[in-house]
Formats: C-alpha cells, structure tokens, sequence
C-alpha cells in the first residue's frame, strides 16, 4: 500500500527554484560549443559550491569530468550535463531508504531546531500513515513552547489522531513515557513524537534529547526505530552544520528536508549524503498535507537538473 501520493510532477513544482538556479547556471557554462578547460571546469566548480553541493562534492564531480577527457568519452561542454546527472544520480543512491515500520509500534522521534518544521511535519506524516490504514499516536514532548503542544493539538484534530500531551512545562520525558505506555497498550502502529528544539532553561538541548530517547529505549527495547532530524533546506550551510551536531550527539537514521519549495539551494542534500551519509527519507514541498513525500534519488535528480 503506497503511503503517499504520487510525486514526480509535485518535485519538479516544489524544486523549481533550486532547477532553475542550477539549470540557469549550467547553462551559462555548459550549453556552448566551448572546449572543456581549466577555465571551464573551474566556472562549474564555483557554481557548484554556489548551489550548495559543497566544495568536496564540486571537486569529486571536476574530477570525474577529467577523467572521462582522459578516457575520451567526453570531448565538450555540452556532454558535462548527462554526466552531471549521472554523478548526482550516483551520489544520491545510497539516500533511497524507506521508513522503518516494520515494528508495532515504530517509534518515530523528530528532532531539530525550533522554525524547522517539525510540528507540521509530525501532522503530515500522521496523516498519510493514516491515509494508509495506519493507526496513529501523536506525543508533543515540546512541552517548553506552549504554541508547540497547541499547534500538533490541531493537527491531531485535523487529520483526527490522538495528542498525548501534557501542560507547558512539564518534564518531556513524562510525556514520552505516557505516549510509549498508551501506544503499546493500544496497539497502535505507529508513534510519531515532537521534541523541542530549543530550551527556555539552562539545560542543554542535546541533554535533553538523550534523555527523551533513553525513555524510551528503556520502555520499548529497540526503539526508537526512526530518529529524524528535520532541516529547513534555506538555511543551507547553518542546516548542514545542525545536521552534523545532531548526528554526533544523538544519532540519526534519517533526514527529512523541509521548504525545499522556497529556496535555491536544493543541493545541501547532496552534501548531506555524501559527507554525513545520512539517508534522506522525507522532504516537505508546500504547505499541504500531500505536499510531505518520500524522497527518491532520481526523481529528484530529473526534478532539480533537466535533461537539456
């Protein structure tokens, strides 16, 4: 049973800006009868780095274009795009993982800072798990912004799922341990938890998130089976180093990527695959429910990098 709607034209809409960051640019450099140079190769390395694919990925991509001169397989500008889109296809395939649901209940855990979405993205991935048949649990363990229990509240009331919640302030892990408790009573399937992602007090956020997951490890042995941190795709270079602090500190099994369909920098994906080899599992690309699909590689490569 497919969890979500079909997405291949919602990627092209919701990538527009970053496909025609990149594609104008490429544009710029590749689409001439030029001869590939230094001077050429230096052009696209720079707008590589521009378009938020990072210096490392940049220089692996000028590499590769060398080597095929050296092999003869590419003779001119023009044939750098087919094999850029085959490097980022290459780049990305590793990224293709699909939630952990396997268990009953999955628990699944979203961390990240506060404004990155994770309130909204809790709400729809309730919501399409529903869709599915599934039966969903909400816990609003960010209990230090009153707003933030209020928000998933009216999610849960809008796609009717149930909130475990308790008042502002209380102890997040007393309102993650209720949540496992009721979720394994009631044998649903699924479990979505809401953390914060920034603390009124002068106890460390990390601290604090370590401490919401031993909860529930020590509840439910094995869990939490999906740890995502979601990242507000235009802070671009900010986002990458959040992503690096939360993965060393707490672990991640995954990323989902939010407001992709407001900036141009599409590429901080690709860093985040090849340099913290995290997989992408869910990207947001509007404000509507169905705008939260599951991240595929090569949709997202012909989404972001037009053929010509």
């Amino acid at each position: 049973m497919k969890l979500f709607s079909a997405f291949g034209e919602r990627f092209r809409e919701g990538l527009k800006r970053s496909q025609e960051y990149l594609s104008g640019g490429l544009g710029a450099v590749l689409e001439t009868d030029r001869p590939i140079d230094d001077a050429l190769l230096g052009e696209l390395e720079e707008l590589l780095i521009a378009a938020d694919l990072g210096a490392m990925i940049a220089a692996d991509f000028t590499n590769r274009a060398r080597e095929e001169m050296m092999f003869g397989t590419v003779t001119g500008a023009r044939q750098l795009r087919p094999l850029f889109r085959r490097f980022l296809a290459d780049t990305l395939a590793p990224a293709a993982q699909p939630l952990n649901l396997d268990h009953r209940p999955a628990v699944i855990l979203l961390l990240g800072v506060n404004g990155s979405g994770k309130t909204t993205t809790a709400g729809k991935l309730a919501a399409s798990l529903k869709g599915s048949g599934k039966q969903v649990l909400l816990a609003a363990a960010d209990t230090f912004r009153a707003a933030a229990i209020e928000q998933l509240e009216r999610w849960g009331e809008r796609v009717e799922v149930e909130v475990i919640h308790q008042a502002a302030g209380s102890d997040p892990g007393a309102v993650v341990f209720d949540a496992v408790k009721a979720a394994t009573a009631r044998g649903v399937d699924t479990l979505i938890i809401d953390t914060a992602g920034r603390l009124h007090t002068k106890s460390n956020l990390m601290d604090e998130l370590a401490k919401v997951r031993r909860v529930i490890e020590r509840q439910l042995p094995g869990a939490p089976h999906e740890t995502l941190m979601v990242l507000d795709a235009p802070t671009g270079q900010n986002g990458f180093a959040q992503a690096r602090m939360f993965h060393e500190t707490i672990g991640l099994t995954g990323m989902c990527l939010t407001k992709l369909d407001g900036t141009a920098k599409g590429g901080i994906v690709f860093r985040i695959v090849r340099e913290l080899k995290i997989p992408i599992k869910l990207i947001g690309l509007g404000e509507h429910v169905e705008d939260l699909q599951p991240f595929d590689p090569k949709v997202f490569v012909d989404a972001l990098v037009a053929e010509a």
